[in-house]
């Protein structure tokens, strides 16, 4: 699914998983105000994907006269702009298994800690993975890249209401 925009306009690639992709669509809509474009990718399994790029990794190694695989995520990932995020329903560690074969800037969110929250809206909140956190994300991201102004950043982190204090969910 790709977000429509114009090609100068900068440029993020989002990755969501179950439950988590209808935010990420979200956070993709939100981004085209603040003139970013994004392409949303599907992610049905972060595991079957480090699977895909351990072998490739394995296979180089066992076939070093062949021309070595590429996997799949680079494939999908390497001719495209901008840096990914990843939001997933699990902790971290699950969509940051694909870290060593994504070529771009690469930032996970997940749902690292104890949530205490009683509806999925307000887990996703509490846990920093709902549709204002992936396009901050993204944002930020752009911000370390030189793509857009920290002015940006700092605009849809106060029009999302987001307290840049609130303590990391992952120590609460």
């Amino acid at each position: 699914c790709v977000a429509e925009g114009s090609n100068a306009a900068p440029k993020v690639q989002l990755l969501g998983s179950g439950a988590i992709l209808r935010e990420v669509i979200a956070a993709a809509e939100l981004l085209k105000g603040y003139g970013v474009s994004a392409d949303v990718w599907s992610v049905t399994s972060f595991t079957q994907l480090k699977r895909d790029g351990d072998e490739c990794v394995r296979q180089a190694r066992l076939s070093p006269e062949s021309t070595p695989p590429v996997s799949y995520v680079t494939q999908c990932l390497r001719d495209r702009q901008g840096p990914v995020v990843a939001a997933s329903d699990y902790v971290k560690v699950h969509a940051d298994q694909i870290r060593a074969y994504v070529p771009q800037r690469y930032t996970v969110l997940g749902t690292d800690g104890f949530g205490r929250s009683d509806t999925r809206d307000a887990l996703r909140a509490f846990f920093e993975v709902d549709r204002y956190h992936v396009t901050l994300a993204a944002l930020q991201s752009l911000v370390v890249e030189g793509a857009i102004e920290q002015a940006v950043l700092i605009k849809a982190r106060k029009e999302f209401g987001i307290d840049a204090h609130k303590p990391n969910p992952l120590v609460v």
